[in-house]
C-alpha cells in the first residue's frame, strides 16, 4: 500500500494505492492520520480509486479515523470506493458509518 497527500483549501485529501492488509504500511498510515488530525487537519477525504483490496485490518484503519475525526468535531468522506469494497462495507454493515461519495469532488463539495 502507498499514499499520497494533497490539500484543496482546508480539506486534506489521502490517496491510497494497492492492497490494505495490516503490517507496517498500516501503522504509518493510521499515524500519518492521527498526526493530520493533531495538526487540526480535520476534514479528510480518503480516496480509495486505486485500492484493490482492503481486508480487516483496513477496515480498522478507517474505523479508527472516522471515530477519532467525530470525536473531534471533524469529518471524514470515502471517495472512489469500488463495488468490491462497496461490497465489504455492506457485508460488514459500516456502510452506515462511512461517508462514500462517487469522485473526490463530491467529497471536497460535501464539507
Amino acid at each position: 500500500m502507498k499514499y499520497t497527500l494533497s490539500e484543496h483549501k482546508d480539506i486534506t485529501i489521502i490517496s491510497l494505492s494497492g492492497k490494505i492488509m495490516g503490517g507496517p504500511e498500516a501503522t504509518e498510515i493510521n499515524g500519518k492520520i492521527n498526526q493530520l488530525i493533531d495538526e487540526g487537519k480535520l476534514r479528510i477525504v480518503i480516496d480509495l480509486a486505486e485500492v484493490e483490496w482492503m481486508n480487516s485490518s483496513g477496515l480498522g484503519i478507517l474505523i479508527d479515523a472516522v471515530t477519532v475525526l467525530k470525536n473531534n468535531s471533524g469529518a471524514l468522506r470515502l471517495a472512489n470506493v469500488s463495488d468490491r469494497i462497496k461490497n465489504l462495507l455492506k457485508i460488514t454493515k459500516l456502510n452506515t458509518v462511512f461517508d462514500l461519495r462517487d469522485s473526490i469532488d463530491e467529497a471536497l463539495g460535501s464539507f
